[in-house]
C-alpha cells in the first residue's frame, strides 16, 4: 500500500431488535476489533431500530437496556429508527436519551412544536479520522400518519439530504449517510444524488455480504437481530479521497460472547421483571386463544378496539396471542409475554365485499397457519379472524371462497357495496396478512397505545368479559 495512504476501518450494524444475545457477540468483536486498530483509525455506527419493546428488558425499563448497550458497545453515532421513534412518545424519549454519551443522529425529523431537533438528536454529525474529515447525515423512514399523532414532522428524506449535502460536502473528504429508509431508497439515492461515497442501510433487513456499488456509491447492510456485523476497510488517497472500499458482512454466529455486556443486560433484566411484577387484573375464569377457530381472548380484543374506534366491526387476527391467559392474577408481564407486537389499534373504512374476502381467507390454513415477522408482527402464525359486530355463518364443505353463507353487521344483513368502519391493527394497512383488510382507506392509527394496553383495560370491563365468550362464527 502507497505510505500517503491511509486505511480507516468502519464497524456497522442495524436493526438490532433488542437482540441481546447476538449484541454481545457483536460487542466482543467490536472489542477485538478495538485492540487491533488505532482508535484514530476507527468508526462504529449502527443504522437504527437498535432497540424493539417484544423484549421484556425493553419493555420493563423503557429502553434504558438498550440505551446502555449503545453505550456499553461505544458507537460513534446512531441513527434513529421508526422502533425508536415510534415506540416511545417524544417526552419518553427525551427522558431515554438525554444525556446519552452516543449521539443519535436523523435530519429529518423534528418536533412539530418547535420545528427542531430534540436536544439529543443531531441532524449530522462530523468526525475527524487519521486527518480525514468525515461527514454522516442520518435519514429515517418518515411514517407522517404515526409521527404526527405523536408529536413529530417529518420530511422527506430526499429533500432533506438534498440540502444537507449541499451545506456538509464541501466541509469533509467522505459523506457517509445512515440510512434506516430500506435497499430500494437506498439504491434511488445512490442512483440520483451525488456526493455520497457510502449509504450504511437498515429497515428492510436486507444482507450485503459485499458492499453494493450504484454509480459511484457503495451501500452497505448487516441483516438483522444482529445474526451480521458490518466490517469495511476505507483506502483513501494523499488528498484524503475515498479510493477504495472493500470488505462486508459477517456471520456473528460462532463469536464469543461478551460477559460484560451479558452481565450488564442481566441487572436490566431484573430490574425489568420487579418493574413488571405489578398485578393489574384477576382474572375468575381463564381466556382461551386458538389460532386456527374462534377464541375469547382475541375476541376480547375485538370487542375492545371496535369499542374504541365507534366502529361497525372488529376484526383481529388471532396469532396476535401467543396463548391465553390462565385464571387468576395477570401482572404487566403476563400481557407482555402473550403479546409482544408493538402493534396499534386502527380504525379504517371497507367496503362490504373486501370484508367478505377477508372473512373467506380466514377460514383457510394457509392463512391461519401464515408465519412471517415484521411489520410490528411478534407472533408465530397470523391466525384467523376474531370478530366483534358481526355474526357470520359458514359452511367449511364448501369449496373455498364459497364458504361463508350469511353475514350479519350488528344485525342486519352485510351489503357489499357499502362502506363500513372497522376496528382492526395497524399491520393489516401495510398490506401484510389478509388481502381484504389491506383495501382499507381513510385510516386512522390509535397513538401511543399498543393492542397490549387496551387488553389490559378490557380485562377491567366485565361487559365485554361476558360477551367475548359468545360465538360471532357459526357454522352449518
Amino acid at each position: 500500500m502507497n505510505e500517503a495512504t491511509v486505511t480507516l476501518t468502519l464497524l456497522h450494524t442495524n436493526d438490532l431488535h433488542s437482540h441481546f444475545e447476538e449484541a454481545s457477540r457483536i460487542a466482543g468483536y467490536f472489542s477485538r476489533v478495538r485492540q487491533e486498530v488505532d482508535p484514530d483509525k476507527l468508526i462504529a455506527v449502527d443504522s437504527g431500530d437498535f432497540l424493539d419493546r417484544a423484549r421484556m428488558e425493553t419493555e420493563g425499563t423503557k429502553g434504558f437496556v438498550n440505551r446502555a448497550v449503545v453505550e456499553y458497545i461505544g458507537y460513534d453515532a446512531v441513527m434513529l429508527g421508526n422502533n425508536e421513534g415510534l415506540s416511545y412518545t417524544p417526552m419518553e424519549l427525551d427522558v431515554l436519551f438525554q444525556g446519552m454519551s452516543v449521539p443519535v443522529v436523523c435530519a429529518n425529523m423534528v418536533y412539530q412544536e418547535t420545528a427542531r431537533c430534540p436536544s439529543w438528536m443531531v441532524p449530522e454529525i462530523k468526525l475527524t479520522k487519521s486527518g480525514v474529515r468525515i461527514g454522516m447525515i442520518g435519514l429515517t423512514a418518515p411514517y407522517n400518519d404515526y409521527y404526527e399523532l405523536l408529536g413529530w414532522k417529518s420530511a422527506d428524506p430526499l429533500e432533506t439530504l438534498q440540502a444537507e449535502i449541499v451545506r456538509l460536502r464541501r466541509e469533509v473528504d467522505v459523506l457517509i449517510l445512515i440510512s434506516h429508509l430500506g435497499l430500494r431508497s437506498d439504491e434511488r439515492i445512490a442512483s440520483s444524488v451525488d456526493g455520497i461515497d457510502l449509504i450504511l442501510g437498515g429497515h428492510t433487513h436486507h444482507l450485503l455480504e459485499v458492499p453494493l456499488f450504484v454509480g459511484q456509491t457503495a451501500i452497505c447492510a448487516a441483516g438483522k437481530f444482529g445474526g451480521h456485523v458490518g466490517h469495511l476497510e476505507l483506502e483513501l488517497g494523499s488528498d484524503n479521497k475515498l479510493i477504495k472500499i472493500t470488505g462486508g458482512s459477517y456471520s456473528t454466529v460462532d463469536f464469543p460472547r461478551d460477559f460484560g455486556l451479558d452481565n450488564l443486560v442481566g441487572e436490566y433484566r431484573e430490574q425489568a421483571g420487579r418493574s413488571m411484577n405489578r398485578e393489574i387484573a384477576k382474572l375468575a375464569k381463564p381466556l382461551e386463544c386458538r389460532h386456527d377457530r374462534e377464541s375469547a381472548l382475541p375476541t376480547l380484543l375485538a370487542s375492545a378496539i371496535r369499542q374504541l374506534a365507534d366502529a361497525d366491526m372488529g376484526l383481529v387476527n388471532a396469532g396476535q396471542f401467543l396463548r391465553g391467559l390462565p385464571a387468576g392474577p395477570v401482572t404487566e408481564e403476563t400481557i407482555h409475554a402473550i403479546c409482544p407486537s408493538p402493534i396499534n389499534p386502527c380504525v379504517v373504512k371497507l367496503k362490504g365485499s373486501w370484508i367478505v374476502r377477508s372473512l373467506e381467507e380466514s377460514l383457510l390454513p394457509e392463512f391461519q397457519d401464515l408465519e412471517f415477522r415484521g411489520f410490528g408482527f411478534r407472533g408465530k402464525v397470523l391466525g384467523t379472524l376474531c370478530l366483534d359486530g358481526l355474526d357470520v355463518t359458514a359452511d367449511l364443505a364448501e369449496a373455498p371462497y364459497h364458504r361463508v353463507k350469511e353475514i350479519k353487521v350488528n344485525g342486519v344483513s352485510l351489503d357489499e357495496d357499502r362502506i363500513y368502519t372497522v376496528g382492526t391493527l395497524d399491520m393489516f394497512t401495510f398490506g401484510v396478512g389478509y388481502l381484504g383488510l389491506k383495501e382499507g382507506y381513510d385510516v386512522r392509527y390509535f397513538l401511543p397505545e399498543f393492542i397490549r394496553d387496551i387488553v389490559a383495560q378490557a380485562l377491567h370491563d366485565q361487559r365485554l368479559l361476558k360477551d367475548c365468550e359468545t360465538p360471532r362464527w357459526r357454522f352449518r
